[in-house]
Protein backbone atom coordinates (compact mmCIF):
# COMPACT_ATOMS: atom_id res chain seq x y z
CA UNK A 1 0.00 0.00 0.00
CA UNK A 2 1.56 3.26 -1.18
CA UNK A 3 -0.96 5.62 0.45
CA UNK A 4 -3.12 5.32 3.53
CA UNK A 5 -6.24 7.33 4.42
CA UNK A 6 -7.15 7.71 8.09
CA UNK A 7 -10.50 8.89 9.45
CA UNK A 8 -10.96 9.89 13.08
CA UNK A 9 -12.94 12.07 15.42
CA UNK A 10 -12.70 12.78 19.13
CA UNK A 11 -15.05 14.66 21.40
CA UNK A 12 -12.64 16.16 23.92
CA UNK A 13 -12.35 19.61 25.45
CA UNK A 14 -10.07 21.93 23.47
CA UNK A 15 -9.36 25.15 25.33
CA UNK A 16 -7.94 27.11 22.39
CA UNK A 17 -9.21 25.86 19.00
CA UNK A 18 -7.14 28.44 17.08
CA UNK A 19 -3.90 27.19 18.66
CA UNK A 20 -4.97 23.60 18.02
CA UNK A 21 -5.60 24.46 14.38
CA UNK A 22 -2.06 25.84 14.08
CA UNK A 23 -0.66 22.74 15.80
CA UNK A 24 -2.49 20.45 13.37
CA UNK A 25 -1.37 22.38 10.30
CA UNK A 26 2.27 22.30 11.40
CA UNK A 27 2.14 18.59 12.24
CA UNK A 28 0.49 17.70 8.93
CA UNK A 29 3.07 19.73 6.98
CA UNK A 30 5.93 18.14 8.90
CA UNK A 31 4.66 14.65 8.02
CA UNK A 32 3.81 15.56 4.40
CA UNK A 33 0.15 14.70 4.85
CA UNK A 34 -2.87 16.12 3.05
CA UNK A 35 -5.99 16.55 5.15
CA UNK A 36 -9.40 17.99 5.83
CA UNK A 37 -10.16 18.73 9.50
CA UNK A 38 -12.56 20.65 11.71
CA UNK A 39 -11.47 21.85 15.13
CA UNK A 40 -13.90 23.11 17.78
CA UNK A 41 -14.04 23.52 21.53
CA UNK A 42 -15.80 20.15 21.64
CA UNK A 43 -13.09 18.23 19.74
CA UNK A 44 -11.67 17.33 16.31
CA UNK A 45 -13.14 15.64 13.26
CA UNK A 46 -10.51 14.81 10.65
CA UNK A 47 -9.40 12.82 7.63
CA UNK A 48 -5.86 12.69 6.29
CA UNK A 49 -3.75 10.85 3.72
CA UNK A 50 -0.09 10.11 3.20
CA UNK A 51 2.42 7.30 3.25
CA UNK A 52 1.62 4.49 5.70
CA UNK A 53 4.79 5.40 7.63
CA UNK A 54 3.82 9.05 8.06
CA UNK A 55 0.13 8.45 8.77
CA UNK A 56 1.12 5.99 11.50
CA UNK A 57 3.56 8.56 12.87
CA UNK A 58 0.71 11.08 13.12
CA UNK A 59 -1.38 8.50 15.00
CA UNK A 60 1.53 7.77 17.33
CA UNK A 61 2.03 11.47 18.14
CA UNK A 62 -1.66 12.24 18.64
CA UNK A 63 -2.28 9.13 20.75
CA UNK A 64 0.22 10.39 23.32
CA UNK A 65 -1.65 13.67 23.79
CA UNK A 66 -4.08 14.16 26.65
CA UNK A 67 -7.64 13.71 25.45
CA UNK A 68 -6.71 11.64 22.39
CA UNK A 69 -5.29 8.47 23.96
CA UNK A 70 -8.34 6.32 23.23
CA UNK A 71 -9.13 7.72 19.77
CA UNK A 72 -10.48 5.19 17.29
CA UNK A 73 -8.47 5.40 14.05
CA UNK A 74 -10.03 4.05 10.84
CA UNK A 75 -7.54 3.10 8.13
CA UNK A 76 -8.04 2.33 4.43
CA UNK A 77 -6.02 2.37 1.22
CA UNK A 78 -5.67 5.75 -0.47
CA UNK A 79 -4.85 6.84 -4.01
CA UNK A 80 -2.65 9.88 -3.33
CA UNK A 81 -5.42 12.28 -4.33
CA UNK A 82 -7.87 11.99 -1.45
CA UNK A 83 -7.35 15.64 -0.46
CA UNK A 84 -6.02 18.55 -2.54
CA UNK A 85 -3.93 19.92 0.32
CA UNK A 86 -4.18 20.80 3.99
CA UNK A 87 -7.47 22.33 5.07
CA UNK A 88 -8.00 22.80 8.80
CA UNK A 89 -10.84 25.04 9.96
CA UNK A 90 -12.17 26.20 13.32
CA UNK A 91 -15.94 25.78 13.66
CA UNK A 92 -18.49 26.00 16.50
CA UNK A 93 -19.09 22.22 16.21
CA UNK A 94 -17.10 19.34 14.72
CA UNK A 95 -20.39 18.18 13.21
CA UNK A 96 -23.03 20.77 12.47
CA UNK A 97 -26.46 19.69 13.69
CA UNK A 98 -27.67 23.14 14.78
CA UNK A 99 -29.77 22.05 17.75
CA UNK A 100 -29.52 25.48 19.36
CA UNK A 101 -30.76 25.37 22.95
CA UNK A 102 -31.33 21.62 22.58
CA UNK A 103 -27.63 21.00 21.89
CA UNK A 104 -25.77 18.69 24.27
CA UNK A 105 -22.38 17.14 25.01
CA UNK A 106 -22.24 13.60 23.54
CA UNK A 107 -19.80 12.69 26.31
CA UNK A 108 -22.75 13.08 28.68
CA UNK A 109 -25.54 11.49 26.65
CA UNK A 110 -25.13 9.21 23.66
CA UNK A 111 -26.13 5.76 22.48
CA UNK A 112 -24.29 2.74 23.86
CA UNK A 113 -21.55 1.48 21.55
CA UNK A 114 -22.15 -1.74 19.64
CA UNK A 115 -19.22 -3.31 17.81
CA UNK A 116 -19.16 -4.48 14.20
CA UNK A 117 -18.98 -8.05 15.51
CA UNK A 118 -22.03 -7.55 17.72
CA UNK A 119 -24.08 -6.02 14.91
CA UNK A 120 -23.07 -8.86 12.59
CA UNK A 121 -24.18 -11.40 15.18
CA UNK A 122 -27.58 -9.69 15.50
CA UNK A 123 -28.04 -10.02 11.75
CA UNK A 124 -26.93 -13.64 11.74
CA UNK A 125 -29.29 -14.59 14.59
CA UNK A 126 -32.22 -12.74 13.07
CA UNK A 127 -33.00 -10.86 16.27
CA UNK A 128 -35.35 -7.88 16.32
CA UNK A 129 -33.46 -4.62 15.92
CA UNK A 130 -33.68 -1.56 13.71
CA UNK A 131 -30.72 -0.01 11.92
CA UNK A 132 -31.23 3.71 11.30
CA UNK A 133 -28.91 5.20 8.67
CA UNK A 134 -28.13 8.77 9.76
CA UNK A 135 -26.20 9.67 6.60
CA UNK A 136 -27.35 11.95 3.80
CA UNK A 137 -29.47 10.65 0.91
CA UNK A 138 -26.62 10.65 -1.61
CA UNK A 139 -24.46 8.65 0.80
CA UNK A 140 -26.81 5.73 1.37
CA UNK A 141 -27.79 5.68 -2.31
CA UNK A 142 -24.60 3.75 -3.18
CA UNK A 143 -24.45 1.53 -0.09
CA UNK A 144 -26.61 0.53 2.88
CA UNK A 145 -27.29 -2.11 5.51
CA UNK A 146 -29.89 -4.80 4.98
CA UNK A 147 -33.39 -3.68 6.02
CA UNK A 148 -32.08 -0.35 7.31
CA UNK A 149 -34.19 2.76 7.71
CA UNK A 150 -32.54 5.28 5.39
CA UNK A 151 -33.31 8.77 6.66
CA UNK A 152 -34.23 11.20 3.84
CA UNK A 153 -31.71 13.86 4.86
CA UNK A 154 -29.81 16.44 2.96
CA UNK A 155 -28.09 17.15 6.30
CA UNK A 156 -28.27 15.71 9.82
CA UNK A 157 -29.76 19.00 11.08
CA UNK A 158 -33.05 17.76 9.58
CA UNK A 159 -33.31 14.98 12.18
CA UNK A 160 -35.66 16.83 14.58
CA UNK A 161 -38.20 17.48 11.81
CA UNK A 162 -38.07 13.86 10.58
CA UNK A 163 -38.68 12.21 13.97
CA UNK A 164 -42.17 11.04 12.92
CA UNK A 165 -40.40 8.35 10.92
CA UNK A 166 -38.86 6.92 14.08
CA UNK A 167 -41.20 7.59 17.00
CA UNK A 168 -42.80 4.13 16.71
CA UNK A 169 -39.41 2.65 17.67
CA UNK A 170 -39.09 4.35 21.07
CA UNK A 171 -39.17 1.03 22.94
CA UNK A 172 -37.31 -1.04 20.32
CA UNK A 173 -33.59 -1.77 19.92
CA UNK A 174 -32.34 1.01 17.64
CA UNK A 175 -28.83 1.06 16.17
CA UNK A 176 -27.69 4.27 14.48
CA UNK A 177 -25.06 4.00 11.75
CA UNK A 178 -22.98 6.50 9.77
CA UNK A 179 -19.67 6.59 7.90
CA UNK A 180 -17.14 6.70 10.74
CA UNK A 181 -19.29 7.23 13.82
CA UNK A 182 -19.17 10.98 14.43
CA UNK A 183 -22.75 11.68 13.27
CA UNK A 184 -24.07 8.92 15.49
CA UNK A 185 -22.56 10.39 18.64
CA UNK A 186 -25.10 13.20 18.50
CA UNK A 187 -27.84 11.44 16.51
CA UNK A 188 -28.04 8.59 19.03
CA UNK A 189 -27.87 11.04 21.93
CA UNK A 190 -30.70 13.05 20.41
CA UNK A 191 -32.86 9.91 20.23
CA UNK A 192 -32.21 9.24 23.91
CA UNK A 193 -33.16 12.81 24.75
CA UNK A 194 -36.44 12.22 22.88
CA UNK A 195 -37.29 9.25 25.10
CA UNK A 196 -35.92 6.29 23.12
CA UNK A 197 -35.13 3.56 25.63
CA UNK A 198 -32.72 1.17 23.84
CA UNK A 199 -30.37 3.21 21.64
CA UNK A 200 -27.01 2.03 20.31
CA UNK A 201 -24.46 3.39 17.87
CA UNK A 202 -22.13 1.39 15.64
CA UNK A 203 -18.63 1.87 17.03
CA UNK A 204 -16.21 2.84 14.28
CA UNK A 205 -19.10 3.38 11.91
CA UNK A 206 -19.84 1.56 8.68
CA UNK A 207 -16.15 1.76 7.87
CA UNK A 208 -15.34 -0.73 10.64
CA UNK A 209 -18.11 -3.11 9.66
CA UNK A 210 -17.20 -3.37 5.97
CA UNK A 211 -13.52 -3.80 6.82
CA UNK A 212 -14.31 -6.77 9.06
CA UNK A 213 -17.29 -8.17 7.13
CA UNK A 214 -16.92 -7.07 3.49
CA UNK A 215 -19.85 -7.76 1.16
CA UNK A 216 -22.08 -9.20 3.85
CA UNK A 217 -24.95 -7.30 5.50
CA UNK A 218 -23.78 -3.96 4.09
CA UNK A 219 -24.40 -3.88 0.35
CA UNK A 220 -22.62 -1.63 -2.15
CA UNK A 221 -19.87 0.88 -1.39
CA UNK A 222 -19.21 3.42 1.33
CA UNK A 223 -19.44 7.08 0.34
CA UNK A 224 -16.47 9.03 1.71
CA UNK A 225 -15.74 12.75 1.76
CA UNK A 226 -12.47 12.69 -0.15
CA UNK A 227 -11.15 12.29 -3.66
CA UNK A 228 -12.01 8.58 -3.77
CA UNK A 229 -15.75 9.45 -3.40
CA UNK A 230 -16.67 5.80 -2.74
CA UNK A 231 -14.60 2.97 -1.26
CA UNK A 232 -14.87 -0.55 0.05
CA UNK A 233 -13.00 -3.74 0.84
CA UNK A 234 -12.72 -6.83 -1.41
CA UNK A 235 -14.59 -5.09 -4.21
CA UNK A 236 -13.42 -7.73 -6.71
CA UNK A 237 -15.13 -10.52 -4.78
CA UNK A 238 -18.10 -12.17 -6.56
CA UNK A 239 -20.29 -11.29 -3.56
CA UNK A 240 -19.85 -7.56 -4.12
CA UNK A 241 -22.95 -5.78 -5.41
CA UNK A 242 -23.47 -2.41 -7.06
CA UNK A 243 -26.77 -1.20 -5.61
CA UNK A 244 -27.22 2.18 -7.33
CA UNK A 245 -28.17 3.26 -10.83
CA UNK A 246 -27.18 5.97 -13.28
CA UNK A 247 -29.47 8.99 -12.88
CA UNK A 248 -29.44 9.50 -16.65
CA UNK A 249 -30.11 6.06 -18.16
CA UNK A 250 -30.88 3.81 -15.20
CA UNK A 251 -28.02 1.40 -15.79
CA UNK A 252 -26.19 -0.07 -12.79
CA UNK A 253 -23.46 2.33 -11.65
CA UNK A 254 -21.96 3.86 -8.52
CA UNK A 255 -19.87 6.50 -10.30
CA UNK A 256 -20.57 9.85 -8.62
CA UNK A 257 -19.91 13.10 -10.52
CA UNK A 258 -20.67 16.80 -10.03
CA UNK A 259 -22.85 18.65 -12.49
CA UNK A 260 -20.56 20.19 -15.11
CA UNK A 261 -22.45 23.49 -15.02
CA UNK A 262 -20.57 25.67 -12.56
CA UNK A 263 -23.71 27.55 -11.50
CA UNK A 264 -26.02 24.54 -11.15
CA UNK A 265 -28.65 25.73 -8.63
CA UNK A 266 -28.72 22.41 -6.81
CA UNK A 267 -24.93 21.92 -7.05
CA UNK A 268 -25.99 18.44 -7.99
CA UNK A 269 -23.86 15.45 -7.12
CA UNK A 270 -25.28 12.52 -9.00
CA UNK A 271 -24.55 9.01 -10.30
CA UNK A 272 -23.57 8.91 -13.95
CA UNK A 273 -22.33 5.75 -15.70
CA UNK A 274 -19.29 5.68 -17.99
CA UNK A 275 -21.47 5.19 -21.08
CA UNK A 276 -23.43 8.39 -20.44
CA UNK A 277 -20.24 10.31 -19.69
CA UNK A 278 -18.69 9.10 -22.92
CA UNK A 279 -21.86 9.78 -24.91
CA UNK A 280 -22.40 13.33 -23.64
CA UNK A 281 -18.79 14.27 -23.10
CA UNK A 282 -19.95 16.18 -20.03
CA UNK A 283 -21.90 15.52 -16.86
CA UNK A 284 -24.80 17.95 -16.88
CA UNK A 285 -27.40 16.90 -14.35
CA UNK A 286 -30.27 18.12 -16.55
CA UNK A 287 -31.06 19.51 -20.00
CA UNK A 288 -31.70 22.86 -18.31
CA UNK A 289 -28.14 23.01 -16.94
CA UNK A 290 -26.80 22.04 -20.34
CA UNK A 291 -28.77 24.79 -22.08
CA UNK A 292 -27.70 27.39 -19.53
CA UNK A 293 -24.05 26.39 -19.79
CA UNK A 294 -23.97 26.78 -23.56
CA UNK A 295 -26.33 29.76 -23.86
CA UNK A 296 -24.86 32.61 -25.89
CA UNK A 297 -21.60 30.67 -26.04
CA UNK A 298 -21.04 31.29 -22.35
CA UNK A 299 -19.75 27.92 -21.25
CA UNK A 300 -19.49 27.94 -17.48
CA UNK A 301 -18.09 24.52 -16.73
CA UNK A 302 -16.00 22.97 -13.97
CA UNK A 303 -12.39 22.33 -14.88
Amino acid sequence: MKYQVVLFYKYTKIEDPESEMDYQINLLKKLNLSARMIVAEEGINGNFEGSPENTEKYIEIMSKREGFKDTHWKRSEGNGNAFPGIRVKVRPEILSIDLGEEDFDPNEISGDYISAEELHELYEKGEEFYVVDMRNEFEHKVGFFDESIKMPFKALRELPEKMDMLNHLKNKKVITVCTGGVKCEKASGYLKKQGFTDVHQLHGGIHDYIEKFPNQHFKGKLYVYDGRVVMGFELDAPEHQVVSNCDKCGETSDNYVDCTYLHCKGHRHFVCCDNCLEKDGTAFCSDNCKELAYADKKIFVRQ
